[in-house]
């Protein structure tokens, strides 16, 4: 396994440069590739008999913001994408940074890998990144009029609105989201009989 790692490393250096940011931890290689040259990047790890990463295996978006506590300093966002080698059997993590916190974009691969179709929606429709060329960037997990990307850190737990149905209008309606409070209270005192006994 060593041997295929150290032989991975070489060949990442030799296409994609000397400068690359990359890391060998735990038995996987992660390298670091600037959003703006992502698209030449995924096309360069897919395309160079070296390397032949055939199959992007998943994708996920990331937010960093209360990484490490708070005491990350770094970009906000990030796209981590896995990656499998038929041909060399073996994996590769890219994690891509997008450049803008207030609007995080990041090039689309789905020609590359059309497999990252869905995985790109999720990202856009749970982190908010727009991945720019993507031929039908929608929400897919959310509901249409859904406000705001619920796994961002900064999203409030209980969300912004409420949907529920509202039969005088016989229709579904959102509202702002009502929380009463409540009071929880242990049960000290038990009934006789209390579990049977």
């Amino acid at each position: 396994m060593a041997n295929k790692l150290e032989t991975l490393i070489e060949n990442l250096r030799a296409v994609l440069g000397e400068s690359l940011s990359l890391k060998n931890a735990l038995g996987e290689v992660t390298i670091e590739v600037p959003a703006a040259q992502w698209a030449e990047v995924a096309l360069q790890l897919r395309d160079n008999a070296s390397l032949r990463f055939e199959q992007l295996v998943d994708a996920c978006g990331v937010d960093y913001s209360e990484y490490k506590d708070g005491a990350w300093e770094g970009s906000r966002f990030a796209v981590v994408y896995h990656l499998l080698s038929f041909t060399h059997n073996v994996r590769l993590r890219v994690r891509v940074f997008c450049a803008d916190d207030s609007f995080p974009v990041i090039n689309s691969v789905v020609d590359v890998w059309p497999a990252i179709n869905w995985f790109e929606r999720e990202a856009f429709d749970l982190y908010g990144i727009v991945f720019q060329g993507h031929p039908d960037l929608r929400r897919i997990l959310t509901d249409y009029g859904f406000v705001g990307h619920p796994f961002r850190k900064d999203f409030p737990l209980s969300g912004y609105v409420e949907m529920r149905y509202d039969p005088e209008q016989a229709r579904v309606v959102y509202q702002p989201v009502t929380i009463d409070p409540r009071e929880i209270t242990p049960r000290i005192i038990r009934e006789e009989n209390y579990g049977g006994c």
